[in-house]
């Protein structure tokens, strides 16, 4: 949070909260120091009984304000049965819910489940059966269960919808009412909403008695809190997104496409580009789903690419740029998406390419919500060169911002640079350094583009043990031998081994509506490939399409690439790697490919001939205090 004006009242802490001093001790171990206004308005209404509607934009502490009072006043800890029922609108955000309760409820034994599609069903089950308390789930899922007999909502007393305007926005109305005329009729009703459009208030005034209506927010106040620019695009627009990327160089960032099938082939233009991107939409497998999602809430991930059903409730704190390839199809959806940057007091920046046939719902925009976008033009191939110039720049000083240089060596360059051919001395300088400069700007420009965002610092979770036990995606053995717990409904042998079938989940509705997660995936244009990492921690790489077998990774005809375990962080240089080739093996600059100088590693491409001197060339060197190790670049198994 931004520290407040020296007029500025301070701000409260969470004494001002009548909390059980358990659940005060977890919310001191997970360092909250101050409850915002979402949570301090909705904490004693709440806490009271009351029903509740409220509109707060995304990032605004909603878990805890409905989170603090469900486990400190209003689920009873003798009691067993599910009293609670947190609907979110995709299985992430159920997932990051169920954390962020357990973690409130680390020291009061609340147990708290998710349920949620795509994944099995049998551990959902014994975790229904297994006294649980709080249920957070996602619509299809938990109507199935419902339906199935495996949930029995007779004891649900608090119901809890979070991002209830991007269900109906998805088409869950059904499911949603469905769910709620399962429910007991006397319970309470917690709802949040970024936004509150009239299908919300009907939905509030039809499942719950008198709604107390709390609004700190209006719709537009997250957006107008943001930078908005717009480039026009009447051309090739994945073109112009590379160019505007190229000059922006945003640290991380969601890009927004309207369709599943853009989304993998922009993903996998910017993977060829040496971007550190991946996609995510209706058709991913629930496997690959987390992994992309956990690369990026980690900070491991620089570019998602998504659709707006995919990122439904998706919340990324760290995003620096929200990029629109597509304008959304409505203003709504456009306030949603630029709402997932500019968090907990950050800077945003909100970018879209806006095609002739988007103007009509920019001007919709502009009138709806009385947001102005900065007007650009696409980025000329002057500010292109501008951007090229600057990556040597950045190279020179992140090769030699760890090297103390001589007293004598900066006396030296002081007098050069007062001299009068000081600059056509330092342009021979560097011609002779860098050799061909398009290489050189290659890969100073490579070295830019394989550069991960910043660390993301998470809070801690629960001790693994703990959570373990309580969270569904527990493995199944540790449930293995517990016997078999007499449950209502149907039996539990019944649906204990059901799985979803493979490109069907529970994150589309199942009482009609749209069917556009369910529609089999086209297959990518692009061709498949390996990418480089860009460092340790970067995750496993996916490829659109499986590449041709073969043991040996080549990247252009008659050259294949070599893996050194050294890279900028030692010190490593393309010049210094193509001089221990050309001094230890011989290989002179015109018979190597492209050397590439990531972080932690480096590839250098050289003639199928020279493979084997190449490799020996480079072992047993030592560059930054390391040894270096080098083998060929063999081609990365999914």
């Amino acid at each position: 949070m931004t520290s407040p004006s020296p007029e500025a009242a301070p701000p409260q802490t969470f004494d001002a909260m009548p909390l059980s001093a358990d659940v005060r001790r977890a919310i001191d171990e997970l360092g909250y120091l101050h409850p915002t206004p979402v949570q301090l308005a909705v904490f004693e209404p709440a806490s009271r009984g009351r029903n509740l509607v409220v509109q707060a934009r995304t990032g605004t502490g909603k878990t805890a304000a409905f989170g603090l009072p469900i486990i400190d006043a209003l689920v009873k800890r003798g009691t067993s049965h599910v009293q609670a029922l947190v609907l979110t609108p995709t299985r992430e955000l159920a997932l990051q819910v169920t954390r962020e309760l357990d973690a409130l409820s680390k020291h009061r034994g609340t147990r708290v489940v998710a349920i949620y599609g795509g994944a099995a069903m049998g551990p959902q089950i014994d975790a229904l059966s297994g006294n649980a308390q709080v249920v957070v789930g996602t619509p299809g899922r938990v109507l199935d269960h419902i339906r199935r007999g495996t949930f029995d909502t007779s004891g649900v007393r608090i119901f809890v919808l979070d991002e209830a305007d991007e269900m109906l926005s998805m088409g869950f109305a059904k499911e949603l009412h469905a769910i709620a005329e399962s429910l007991p009729t006397e319970r309470q009703g917690l709802f949040f909403s970024a936004t509150i459009p009239p299908d919300i208030e009907r939905l509030a005034n039809k499942h719950l008695k008198d709604p107390e209506f709390i609004t700190l927010s209006s719709d537009q106040i997250g957006a107008l809190q943001i930078n908005h620019f717009v480039y026009f695009v009447s051309g090739d627009k994945r073109a112009a997104l590379v160019r505007v990327i190229e000059t922006e160089n945003p640290e991380s960032a969601i890009v927004f496409c309207n369709t599943k099938d853009e989304t993998e082939r922009l993903a996998e233009l910017l993977k060829s580009k040496g971007y550190d991107a991946d996609w995510l939409n209706g058709d991913l497998e629930q496997k690959e789903r987390e992994r992309v999602m956990s690369a990026t809430r980690e900070g491991r991930l620089r570019f998602l690419v998504a659709t707006d059903v995919a990122a439904r409730g998706i919340d990324i704190s760290h995003l620096t740029h929200v990029i629109n390839a597509d304008l959304p199809e409505s203003s709504e959806n456009y306030v949603h998406r630029t709402g997932r940057t500019g968090r907990a007091g950050r800077t945003g920046t909100a970018i879209s390419l806006v095609a002739p046939k988007d103007i009509g719902a920019l001007y919709l925009l502009k009138l709806t919500y009385g947001i102005k976008p900065i007007e650009r033009q696409l980025p000329s191939e002057t500010e292109l060169q501008t951007r090229a110039e600057t990556d040597l720049i950045t190279m020179f000083v992140d090769a030699f911002a760890s090297r103390e240089p001589a007293g004598d060596d900066l006396a030296l360059a002081r007098r050069l640079l007062t001299h009068e051919s000081a600059e056509r001395v330092v342009a021979g300088m560097l011609r002779d350094h860098l050799g061909a400069r398009p290489d050189a700007q290659q890969a100073a420009s490579e070295a830019r583009r394989g550069k991960a965002p910043p660390p993301v610092v998470s809070p801690e979770p629960p001790p693994a043990a703990r959570a373990a036990e309580r969270r569904p995606e527990a493995p199944r053995r540790e449930r293995a031998s517990r016997p078999e717990q007499p449950r209502r409904g149907a039996p539990h042998k019944a649906y204990a081994a059901w799985e979803p079938p493979a490109e069907h989940d529970d994150d589309a509705p199942i009482l009609g509506g749209r069917d556009d997660a369910r529609r089999p995936r086209a297959e990518s244009s692009l061709p498949g490939f390996t990418e480089e990492p860009a460092s340790s921690a970067a995750p496993t790489v996916r490829r659109a399409e499986p590449a041709a077998a073969g043991p040996v990774q080549l990247d252009e005809e008659g050259f294949v690439q070599i893996f050194v375990n050294v890279g900028r962080r030692d010190g490593a240089s393309a010049g210094e790697l193509q001089r221990i080739l050309t001094e230890r093996a011989g290989i002179e600059r015109k018979d190597t490919g492209r050397i590439r100088v990531r972080d932690r590693n480096s590839f250098v491409s050289v003639k199928t001939d020279d493979l084997d001197k190449a490799v020996a060339a480079f072992v047993g060197q030592v560059l930054g205090g390391r040894e270096v190790i080098a083998e060929r670049a063999r081609d990365r198994a999914d």
